[in-house]
């Protein structure tokens, strides 16, 4: 017999019996959002990279700021935020960003990117054990940090731009424009791999 979820706590008592030094309280509300910040530091991050210490640094800062929190937004978003702003400047201490070159490519990556420069839908007419999931992530590590999160979020995570807007704290121009240059980046970046095949 599966057990049923946990409910979610009423966030405003928790947070304020965490204002208060409730342990009980803090403890339920990391247990509460540890799975929400995880999935956020593993989306953002390149694989790879240990979680755990990034997903602790989250709940650090979150209970250094609680006093912080008004209550505008619900407070799984503000953790989320949080979480975000952590994972950008986790990869902005990274700096470096790989370049990826045509010599680099496997040949299901070559076919890959053959099939996107046609317009064909990659998803599905690549072969079923190749998804193209790690050249996508080394493509996006190419980028700056804010650019490749915002695409996550919307072409990998597909959530809306109202949603990217509430996670991010930007304005709506903001993101689309940031959406629009990481694109034509990405582009760019895969004609040069299509003309470094020509070479």
């Amino acid at each position: 017999m599966s057990r049923k979820p946990e409910p979610a706590p009423d966030w405003n008592e928790t947070v304020q019996l965490v204002r208060q030094g409730c342990e009980v309280a803090a403890n339920r509300l990391v247990e509460a959002l540890y799975g929400h910040v995880l999935r956020i530091v593993r989306n953002h991050l390149p694989r790879g990279h240990d979680d755990s210490d990034l997903v602790q640094e989250v709940f650090m800062k979150v209970f250094s700021s609680i006093d912080s929190f008004r209550g505008i937004q619900p407070f799984p978003h503000w953790v989320a935020r949080i979480a975000l702003n952590t994972c950008l400047d986790q990869l902005r201490r990274q700096k470096a960003r790989p370049e990826v070159r045509f010599s680099d490519l496997s040949a299901a990556d070559a076919g890959f990117i053959d099939m996107l420069m046609e317009g064909t839908d990659a998803t599905t007419a690549a072969p079923a054990e190749y998804d193209g999931r790690e050249l996508v992530e080394r493509l996006l590590a190419t980028l700056k940090p804010h650019e490749s999160m915002i695409l996550r979020l919307l072409d990998l995570e597909k959530k809306s731009l109202r949603e990217v807007c509430d996670l991010t704290g930007w304005g709506l121009s903001r993101v689309k424009v940031c959406a629009m240059r990481a694109r034509r980046k990405l582009n760019d970046q895969l004609k040069r791999l299509e003309r470094g095949r020509n070479r």
